[in-house]
């Protein structure tokens, strides 16, 4: 029988834009498994549908860990313009939501030392969407 991590790697890279983007939320938890990092960075980085781009940069900033937000930024190295406008979008989604989001500043902090040049740069630039996001949230509708 499957587990739920080898059934959530599976499908991580299903044809289904849908199915990839449930991989997405189910990985999130294990973002300190590599072969789960590994396909996690793949799905910020979707080229097929920005829809599982954005819920998976949700999902790793609910859990808010070193492991899930170093994912973003290493993300948001590779990303292009587009690609990068939708993580940023996930970050922005999860700060927002109602659930009580982890402070993932102090997670952006220990990355700004990461060993790698790339991470830290990132993280930096996570740093500010956050900061740019409590500064000025969203009007209630």
């Amino acid at each position: 029988m499957m587990s739920e991590l080898e059934a959530a790697l599976a499908e991580g890279s299903a044809p289904s834009w849908t199915r990839r983007l449930r991989a997405g939320r189910d990985l999130a938890s294990f973002a300190e498994v590599p072969e789960a990092a590994e396909v996690l960075v793949g799905l910020l980085l979707d080229t097929e549908d920005t829809a599982v781009t954005r819920q998976t940069a949700t999902a790793l900033t609910r859990v808010g860990t070193v492991a899930a937000i170093r994912l973003i930024a290493l993300a948001v190295a590779e990303a292009d313009d587009n690609q990068a406008d939708w993580l940023q979008t996930g970050v922005r989604d999860a700060l927002l939501g109602t659930d009580g989001v982890p402070d993932i500043t102090t997670a952006c902090a220990e990355l700004t030392r990461d060993s790698e040049k790339a991470v830290r740069r990132s993280a930096a630039e996570i740093w500010t969407w956050v900061n740019d996001i409590q500064r000025c949230p969203e009007p209630d509708r």
